[in-house]
């Protein structure tokens, strides 16, 4: 079992940026994050969830959604347990719950279906206003 807690979101304004962090625990024992393909995904009002980002489990590979490609990084520091997002010029139609995830234990291929996902985080806002 995989938890996941999202820090970082709030309220800026358009142009800013956010560094959002996901902390990851286990409760196996030899429980270990570099295990996981991690991702970020987003949900806004009203509309389905959305792929955002992922990162292999080495962080050596990373794929991200056009919509966020050249704007948004996802990164990780397996030392900390935890993945990243830094999201760079925030527009309001960024506005979302973004959750990150964990896929399932020793992955090789990133994915962008959530239904890949094993574990999920609570998610935290961002609002970005105009």
């Amino acid at each position: 079992q995989v938890q996941l807690v999202e820090y970082g979101g709030g309220l800026v304004r358009a142009g800013e940026s956010l560094r959002l962090s996901c902390s990851a625990t286990g409760t196996a024992t030899r429980w270990t994050f570099s295990t996981y393909s991690m991702g970020w995904f987003r949900q806004a009002p009203g509309k389905e969830r959305e792929f955002v980002a992922a990162i292999a489990r080495n962080g050596g590979r990373t794929v991200s959604a056009d919509s966020v490609k050249g704007r948004f990084t996802i990164s990780r520091d397996n030392a900390k347990n935890t993945v990243y997002l830094q999201m760079n010029d925030l527009r309001p139609e960024d506005t979302a719950v973004y959750y990150c995830a964990a896929d399932k234990a020793y992955g090789t291929l990133l994915h962008s279906t959530s239904t890949e996902y094993v574990f999920w985080g609570q998610g935290t806002q961002v609002t970005v206003s105009s």
